[in-house]
């Protein structure tokens, strides 16, 4: 009898953990907390434990709790395997992430194989913000779904408004030299040519991604191409310092970006002088007229500290919570085929849908300036300037081809 009070105590413990992992949804967050990027992945990393917690407080998934597990991959796509792997042994059914479509391209990769070897425990990777195109065409997976537009999505956008401003004659492109940045400027160079054949590539520099610590040298070049706007994909560090380098050395262009408005941006842009002269493609932003999102952002600047920079996570996690609700579980291929050609009624307005075809989220995109702002309205990094929206795309304008052919399990 004392033989066996002691094995059920020793066990008590371990059936203990095992019935709270069975109460917890965890999601392995594996992005850059170390590194060039640590400032975005810190920033992301905020934003999803915050969103947890809502959905936490609203009696959370099925009646199980999400558990944000925070995994530091630099930015690199070996350790992001390392840290995938780490994730599923410690019980990680579903891993988002988004910093670096190098990162995402491995990690897409990883986990098709992973599943393929081993049925019954897959794992679901949501990809927030890697928008290499090649993710949800050539190199798609059923395993892969993609909640921010993909950087062909955007550029078409982008591309459509500068054709229509005059001004632009001669344009420079400077992108971060990796699949997304190469894809950026490939993409700007074809768009241009095709809708304004008169504007001259003045300069296309590629630079190593997250190590640049002085964007001088590159500006100075910028300066004496004669050009009159930028084009980057440019993210992280790596906009903050280049806008950073601008304003210190005067550079007076017009600037169309991806993220600008990551850590560090405005305040450079604020610096530069450059009164909506600066522009943004995003699925949001802080002014965007609408009720809910606003709300969203005075509640999550006034816990968090931060403005919300990924609308697009809102979106994946409550899609989340819907998608087990319709499937009654939180399996992940059930979840999987909840989530294929979903509508939801996105954050900042309007419905998106997610493509069975390929996992692109399709929802409405909008490209905004920089700058002075009516009173009332919300600033960025304590600058006294916001965003301002200049166009709007909605969401059927959106949809483009893909050369996807997806393999089921």
């Amino acid at each position: 009898m004392k033989r066996f009070l002691a094995v059920v105590a020793i066990a008590a413990p371990m059936f203990t953990s095992a019935a709270i992992a069975q109460e917890t949804v965890k999601i392995g967050y594996i992005d850059p907390l170390s590194g060039g990027g640590a400032s975005v992945g810190e920033g992301g990393l905020k934003t999803f434990q915050y969103l947890a917690d809502e959905l936490n407080a609203k009696g959370g998934i099925l009646g199980k709790k999400f558990e944000i597990v925070p995994l530091d991959n630099k930015t690199n796509p070996q350790e992001s395997l390392i840290q995938a792997q780490k994730a599923i042994d410690s019980g990680v059914r579903y891993v988002t992430q988004g910093n670096g479509s190098s990162v995402a391209g491995a990690l897409s990769d990883f986990i098709t194989k992973f599943n393929e070897r081993n049925p019954g425990k897959e794992v679901l990777y949501f990809n927030y913000a890697a928008v290499d195109p090649i993710l949800t065409n050539d190199k798609c997976s059923f395993w892969h779904f993609r909640w921010d537009a993909n950087s062909d999505i955007k550029m078409e956008a982008l591309t459509n408004y500068m054709k229509d401003q005059p001004s632009i004659k001669k344009v420079y492109l400077i992108n971060q030299d990796y699949s997304f940045g190469q894809s950026v400027r490939t993409t700007a160079r074809a768009m241009l040519g095709k809708k304004r054949p008169d504007i001259q590539i003045v300069g296309d520099e590629l630079h190593p991604l997250l190590k640049i610590s002085d964007f001088a040298p590159y500006i100075a070049k910028i300066k004496a191409s004669g050009a009159d706007t930028v084009v980057t994909g440019n993210w992280g560090q790596d906009i903050a310092l280049l806008l950073k380098a601008a304003a210190d050395a005067g550079l007076k262009v017009n600037w169309y970006t991806y993220y600008a408005g990551g850590a560090g941006g405005p305040t450079a842009i604020k610096q530069a002088g450059l009164d909506h002269q600066v522009f943004q493609i995003t699925e949001g932003f802080a002014n965007v007229p609408n009720k809910a999102s606003q709300d969203f952002e005075k509640e999550f600047r006034a816990k968090v500290g931060l403005s919300l920079w990924y609308p697009r996570a809102v979106n994946e996690m409550r899609m989340f919570a819907a998608a087990a609700e319709k499937a009654k579980s939180v399996d992940p291929v059930k979840v999987a085929q909840a989530l294929e050609g979903m509508k939801y009624e996105v954050l900042d307005g309007g419905e998106g849908f997610m493509r069975k075809d390929d996992h692109q989220f399709f929802q409405p995109i909008y490209i905004s300036s920089f700058g002075t702002i009516p009173a009332g309205q919300f600033d960025e990094e304590n600058t006294g300037w916001g965003w301002k929206e200049v166009a709007k795309v909605d969401t059927d304008k959106t949809v483009i081809p893909t050369t996807c052919k997806m393999d089921r399990p």
